[in-house]
């Protein structure tokens, strides 16, 4: 068989994740300017504490069946200084070997890969990879697919061919506590859950997920919880409390683990369910 696997450079092994240990300075920006006014902004005028800097570019593998699509996205993300592409490969099995031997802080995964199902390589990546974030691209704006993915812990989707910015913008705003839907496909989901009946919104406000067995969250969990319920990225958070993001998104992991979820808006609901949010 055909090996498609591309580095771009070091091999790292185990668990190297080194996600960058932002600072509180300029903390005035982001009051000013809004939290997610920046990932347009252009490289020079990219705030320095936020994830994805020149001197320490966020990480990205890519798992993508086709060749034209690897060399586009890999122009988009080598064209940023914000971010570097460290490897690429073809199919399912080529993308666990990446997952398993390479350092990276955001993987970039073609939904439609003929060898396999990529939900799976999503779990490979959140056992392998906990703190590393994920963004799948497909043809298709597929709602049902779409909801799967953020279930198994995506936190964006971007549609083939469709008009959403580019690829570096959508990297480094995963990385940074935000998502990234492609806008065809945000409007069609803000319309499916709108047209959602009362009795399953009642249903979902009434299922409990249990705590997991090493206990419930801190004060400090809880005082993250409430603010990543009021829509704060990571960033924001810490300069609202004076840690660094990167303790932020420690405290997140852990928040996670305790509630037995995957993602941002499953642990608000979880912790809303037992009564541990207001």
């Amino acid at each position: 068989m055909n090996q498609h696997v591309t580095s771009f450079g070091d091999k790292n092994k185990a668990s190297d994740m080194n996600l960058s240990n932002v600072g509180n300075a300029n903390a005035n920006k982001l009051a000013s300017q809004g939290q997610f006014a920046y990932f347009a902004n252009p490289a020079n005028l990219w705030p320095d504490f936020l994830l994805g800097q020149a001197s320490q570019p966020l990480r990205v593998i890519l798992i993508e069946e086709d060749a034209h699509m690897r060399s586009v996205v890999g122009q988009e993300l080598g064209g940023d200084p914000r971010t570097t592409l460290v490897a690429t490969a073809s199919n399912m099995r080529e993308g666990k070997n990446l997952i398993a031997n390479y350092a990276f802080d955001v993987m970039l995964l073609d939904l439609n890969l003929r060898d396999g199902m990529s939900f799976e390589l999503l779990k490979y990546m959140r056992m392998h990879r906990p703190a590393a974030e994920a963004l799948v691209i497909s043809m298709m704006d597929d709602e049902e697919k779409a909801i799967t993915a953020f279930d198994l812990g995506a936190n964006g989707y971007i549609v083939k061919n469709s008009w959403f910015g580019n690829y570096a913008q959508a990297v480094l705003q995963v990385a940074n506590g935000g998502a990234f839907i492609s806008p065809s496909l945000a409007r069609r989901l803000i319309k499916k859950f709108a047209n959602s009946s009362h009795a399953e919104l009642q249903q979902n406000r009434n299922q409990v997920i249990p705590l997991h067995t090493n206990g419930v969250l801190s004060f400090r969990e809880r005082e993250i919880l409430e603010l990543v319920a009021d829509g704060c990225t990571s960033s924001a958070i810490a300069l609202k409390i004076n840690i660094s993001t990167q303790t932020v998104t420690t405290h997140i992991k852990n928040i996670y683990r305790k509630l037995q979820v995957h993602t941002r808006a499953q642990a608000v609901s979880s912790a809303k369910n037992q009564g541990l949010l207001s």
